[in-house]
């Protein structure tokens, strides 16, 4: 069995040796076995693991959990888990493709917008049916209209309805906070909108930075999203590779 000191570990995998010793900190490699000098010794698991690592953290996607979620597959691997982490890869997937789909109905929506093209339905939900709907905790709604991102109008009873219009602003919300928006940028977007209905469209959608409308935003969002499905899927492959090899 090939053994390997820090420093080599280091060098075949392209990092600094500080790294490597970060990841063990972080319980994200197995602990190394010691030698009388107190050296670190690492096997072909480990070489294995930290490009298992380097993978899954090539690509920076934080919003909803997602990084979380990769760094607890990462420590099941450690572990010897490979089925825990193989599921947890499966169901990071998943998140991955669904984060794309908003993003990609978010640009449709935009579109829309831009061409004057959206029909009201005139339907009206409650935020049950709306946090359903697109898939928003109901606190994360409750949020939102509390930082003033939209108003809500109420029944005589009390009870909020949200309107076709509102689905619309909601699911642009959600494609901005899934880019790592503030509310505040967010709120400074919308809000010219509100005190301007002549405001052009395309300006009023423009980011805080002035250079990326949100069309743009969602589609550097779907390359982040599809790059780090197809590492996704090469994590998998690896981890039944790892199975196979180790347990």
């Amino acid at each position: 069995m090939n053994t390997y000191k820090t420093a080599e570990v280091a060098a075949i995998i392209g990092v600094h040796p500080n790294t490597i010793r970060l990841y063990e900190k972080l319980k994200l490699i197995p602990t190394p076995e010691r030698l009388s000098n107190n050296y670190r010794v690492f096997t072909e698991f480990h070489i294995k693991q930290c490009r298992l690592i380097r993978l899954a953290f090539q690509i920076e996607v934080v919003q909803n959990g997602l990084r979380k979620k990769i760094a607890q597959m990462i420590k099941a691997s450690a572990a010897g888990d490979f089925d825990t982490a193989v599921m947890l890869t499966q169901d990071y997937l998943k998140q991955l493709r669904r984060e794309r789909q908003n993003a990609e109905e978010a640009i449709n929506i935009v579109q829309q917008i831009l061409s004057d093209d959206i029909r009201e339905n005139a339907q009206h939900l409650r935020r049950k049916d709306v946090s359903k709907l697109l898939d928003i905790s109901m606190d994360t709604l409750r949020n939102w209209e509390m930082n003033g991102l939209l108003a809500i109008k109420r029944k005589d009873n009390g009870y909020r309805v949200y309107t076709d219009e509102d689905i619309q602003r909601l699911k642009i919300i959600r494609s901005l906070r899934c880019a790592n928006y503030s509310l505040e940028a967010i709120l400074r977007l919308l809000q010219q909108l509100s005190k301007n209905p002549d405001t052009d469209i395309r300006i009023a959608l423009n980011t805080p930075k002035q250079t990326d409308d949100i069309v743009s935003v969602c589609d550097h969002l779907i390359r982040s999203l599809s790059a780090a499905e197809k590492n996704a899927i090469t994590i998998l492959e690896m981890l039944h590779e790892m199975k196979t090899q180790f347990s």
